[in-house]
């Protein structure tokens, strides 16, 4: 059972990232605020829903939310910055999109930056225990797979509605074959050794 809030504040936010494994696309990030008297019984990680209950989720997560909000960063700024400081800067940017300002934050993972002096925790597997970081995970997700649906349109060679990006043996392969866009991460190992570009 996922609890509502980690903090004495009304106004905590939940935050999350998706896409931080990516070989392409970027990594996005959301934000959100709960009210006290939030009820979802399907809410959870959403790595652990189906991509349908994820679709099903985000409008009412949306609607019922204080505030919510979500952040792309794109592979040029990935490869700069790198992805666990983008992943942050992510999150930070959809923290600051947020009306009214949260009073209180809770991250999932390990890391974070401070930002604006507004106290923060962060939380090991935090999508699987709270709720507005659980509401975060699945709008980072399903805006994410959205971004990635519509430049699949233009490459769909990477297959990239169906693996998002991820580094799929198939995804490799149609590197491999094709080589690189501008939607890849240019920073990351694209292909492992044994996949050189001879074939």
């Amino acid at each position: 059972m996922l609890i509502i809030n980690y903090s004495n504040f009304k106004l905590e936010s939940g935050t999350d990232e998706a896409g931080r494994g990516c070989l392409a696309g970027p990594v996005t990030a959301a934000a959100v605020i709960l009210p006290e008297n939030f009820s979802l019984p399907l809410l959870n990680d959403s790595k652990q829903l189906s991509e349908k209950i994820r679709e099903n989720l985000r409008p009412i997560i949306e609607e019922q939310a204080i505030s919510f909000s979500y952040t792309h960063l794109e592979p040029a700024l990935i490869d700069k910055i790198n992805i666990l400081n983008a992943s942050i800067q992510a999150m930070q940017e959809s923290i600051l999109k947020l009306t009214p300002t949260p009073e209180f934050i809770i991250v999932d993972g390990n890391r974070f930056k401070p930002l604006n002096n507004i106290p923060y925790s962060c939380i090991v597997k935090g999508d699987s225990k709270y709720m507005s970081i659980a509401a975060a995970s699945v709008l980072a997700k399903t805006y994410r797979d959205d971004y990635m649906n519509k430049i699949h349109e233009e490459f769909p060679m990477y297959n990239w509605e169906k693996n998002k990006g991820y580094p799929t043996k198939e995804h490799r392969e149609a590197i491999a074959k094709y080589g690189i866009t501008k939607y890849h991460r240019l920073s990351f190992r694209l292909l492992p050794e044994q996949l050189k570009l001879d074939f």
